[in-house]
C-alpha cells in the first residue's frame, strides 16, 4: 500500500471527559465495535466483572478509575483507529495535557444528568487553544436526565464551542425509546438488554413515514418531528473543514454501557475526522507527508509489565516512515539510535511492528534515554513545541520508610518523575526531596508503585509551600545575588534547572519586585 494511502488510513483521537462520565467505557464499546475485542469490560472495580482493556494498571483496577493515558489501536471499514484513552480525574490532568498533543480530534464525552463538568471545560480549553477539531458524545441516555435542547446550549455556553446535533432522543430514562441519527436519516430502536440488531434499525428519510408512529408512539413520533424542526431552524448545517478548524462540533446521544449510539458515533467519526495533521517544532512545521521521519515522546510509562521491568516511552510519528532496525537521530542526546522491537499498543498489550507511518503511536523500549518532549529524526534537528511540564500545585516532603532499600527507592523516584506523574525537587540547602504534583492522589499511586514495583517504601511530611517557579536571568551577577539571598527557598529539578519554591503567593511577588532581572516562569517550556 502507498504512503499516501497509509496517511489517509490513519485516525488518531483521545478520548476526555470528567471522572466518571463513561469514557473508559466508550472505549471499550468502540474497541467492541471495532472488532479489537470480544467482550467488553466494566470499569468498576468489582472482581466478577472483566476489568477494562484500556485500564490495566492494578491501582486502576481497584479503584475503578484510570490514572494513566492508554493507547489502543484497531481497524474498522479498512481504516487504522489510534485511541488514546486518558484519566479523567483531575489529579491526573498533566498526563491528559501532554496526550492531547500527540492527537489529530478529541471525543468528549458528557454525562446527561451532570452536564458539563470542571475538569471537561479546562481539556476542551486546551483543544481548543490548539483548534482541534471535537466531537461530543452525550452520554447515559438510559437514565434520567437534563432536557437536551438545555444540555445543548449549557455545553455552547461553558465549552464555548458551537454545536450540530447529527443525532437526537427521543425521550430519556425510563421512556428512552431510542435516537434518530440526522446524519444517515435512520431511526435506532433502544434495546435496553443486549447488543443492537440489525432490526432495530429502521432507515425512515421522511419523519412523516408512520412506520415512526408505530416504532415509538404518536406522542413520542410527533415531539420528534417538532424537536428536529427546531434543530433544522436553529443550528448550522454540518460543513467538513468547519468541524476540522475547530469551529463547529457535532454531538451525539447514546448509551455506551448498553452499546446504544455508539456505532453510529464510530461511523460517521471515520467519515469526517482529520488524517494525520502537521506539527509545530521551534524549527519549522513539520508536515505528515514527508519523506523524512520525525516524531516525539509525549508519554513515558515504567513498568507496564510488572514481571520485566520493562520502561516503554511512547513515540507519537509526525512525518515519514519509521522502520525497525534503522538508525535515528536522538536530538536531545545527538547521538544515533536504533530500535529493535518497537511496538503497536493493545492497552498492555504488545506486538512488534516491522514499520509504523504518521498518526501510528508505538512503544519503543527505553533504557532511560528519553525524556518527555524529547525529538527522533532521520537527522535534521528539531524540537516539538507545546509539551511543558507545569508548575505543581500540592508538595510535600519524601522520605525513606526502610533504610535499607535507599537504591530501589532512588530508582523508583527517578523513574516515575520521568514518566512526568509528578516532579521532584531537591532544596540545595539540605538535599532534601520534594515532590510535587497537580493533585492530592497522585501522592498515593506514587506510593503505591513505588512498594509495589520497586519494593521501596516512602512516608510523605507536609510542606507549606505556594508555587514552584523555574528560574531563568540573563544577568550572572544578578542571578548569583538571587541565589545567595534566597538561598533556603532554591532547589533544582530532576532536569538540574532552577526552581523557586515560593512559601505564599506574597513571597513570590516579594521576589519579582525585588529582583527585576530574574524571570519566574509557571511552565519548563520558557
Amino acid at each position: 500500500m502507498s504512503f499516501k494511502k497509509q496517511l489517509d488510513r490513519r485516525r488518531t483521537f483521545g478520548i476526555i471527559s470528567h471522572p466518571d462520565a463513561g469514557k473508559t467505557t466508550l472505549t471499550e464499546k468502540l474497541l467492541l465495535f471495532g472488532g479489537a475485542i470480544q467482550v467488553a469490560g466494566a470499569v468498576k472495580s468489582n472482581k466478577i466483572k472483566r476489568s477494562a482493556t484500556s485500564d490495566f494498571m492494578e491501582i486502576e483496577r481497584q479503584r475503578g478509575i484510570s490514572v494513566a493515558t492508554s493507547v489502543m489501536a484497531f481497524n474498522y471499514r479498512n481504516l487504522k483507529i489510534n485511541i488514546l484513552d486518558t484519566p479523567g480525574h483531575q489529579d491526573f490532568s498533566e498526563d491528559t495535557f501532554r496526550t492531547l498533543t500527540a492527537v489529530d480530534s478529541v471525543i468528549v464525552v458528557i454525562d446527561v444528568a451532570k452536564g458539563v463538568e470542571t475538569q471537561t471545560e479546562k481539556l476542551v480549553e486546551v483543544c481548543r487553544m490548539r483548534k482541534t477539531p471535537i466531537i461530543v458524545f452525550i452520554n447515559k441516555l438510559d437514565r434520567e436526565g437534563k432536557d437536551a435542547f438545555d444540555l445543548l446550549d449549557e455545553v455552547e455556553q461553558k465549552l464555548n464551542i458551537n454545536v450540530r446535533p447529527l443525532s437526537w432522543p427521543i425521550g430519556m430514562g425510563q421512556r428512552f425509546k431510542g435516537v434518530y441519527n440526522l446524519y444517515e436519516k435512520k431511526l435506532i430502536l433502544f434495546n435496553p438488554h443486549g447488543k443492537q440488531n440489525e432490526e432495530d434499525i429502521i432507515e425512515i428519510t421522511d419523519l412523516n413515514d408512520p412506520r415512526l408512529d408505530q416504532q415509538v408512539g404518536k406522542a413520542a413520533a410527533d415531539e420528534l418531528r417538532e424537536e428536529v424542526n427546531m434543530i433544522e431552524g436553529v443550528y448550522p448545517k454540518l460543513d467538513r473543514q468547519d468541524y476540522l478548524n475547530g469551529d463547529i462540533s457535532p454531538v451525539f446521544f447514546g448509551s455506551a454501557i448498553n452499546n446504544f449510539g455508539v456505532k453510529e458515533l464510530l461511523d460517521c467519526f471515520v467519515e469526517i475526522a482529520p488524517t494525520p495533521l502537521p506539527r509545530t517544532t521551534e524549527e519549522r512545521v513539520v508536515r505528515p507527508d514527508e519523506d523524512q521521519f520525525a516524531g516525539f515522546v509525549f508519554k513515558i510509562h515504567a513498568n507496564m509489565d510488572p514481571k520485566h521491568r520493562d520502561r516503554i516511552a511512547f513515540l507519537r510519528i509526525c512525518s515519514g516512515t519509521f522502520q525497525r532496525n534503522t538508525n535515528y537521530l536522538h536530538v536531545r542526546q545527538n547521538r544515533k539510535m536504533k530500535f529493535s522491537n518497537p511496538t503497536s499498543f493493545m492497552a498492555s498489550k504488545k506486538t512488534v511492528i516491522e514499520q509504523a507511518y504518521p498518526g501510528d503511536v508505538i512503544g519503543l523500549y527505553d533504557s532511560g534515554n528519553f525524556k518527555i518532549g524529547d525529538s527522533l529524526t532521520e537527522g535534521e534537528v528539531l524540537h516539538f513545541k507545546g509539551i511543558p511540564t507545569f508548575s505543581p500545585e500540592q508538595f510535600r516532603y519524601v522520605n525513606n520508610a526502610d533504610p535499607l532499600k535507599s537504591k530501589q527507592l532512588a530508582k523508583g523516584l527517578q523513574e516515575l518523575m520521568d514518566e512526568g506523574v509528578a516532579q521532584l525537587f531537591t532544596k540545595e540547602l539540605n538535599n532534601r526531596k520534594i515532590v510535587g504534583t497537580v493533585g492530592a492522589l497522585q501522592f498515593e499511586v506514587i506510593q503505591y508503585r513505588l512498594q509495589h514495583e520497586y519494593g521501596a517504601s516512602c512516608n510523605y511530611e507536609p510542606v507549606n509551600l505556594h508555587k514552584a517557579c523555574w528560574v531563568s536571568c540573563d544577568d550572572p551577577i544578578a542571578l548569583k545575588e538571587f541565589i545567595s539571598r534566597r538561598k533556603r527557598d532554591i532547589a533544582r529539578d530532576k532536569d538540574d534547572k532552577l526552581v523557586f519554591l515560593a512559601e505564599s503567593a506574597w513571597t513570590l511577588q516579594m521576589a519579582q519586585e525585588n529582583h527585576p532581572k530574574v524571570q519566574f516562569h509557571f511552565t519548563s517550556e520558557f
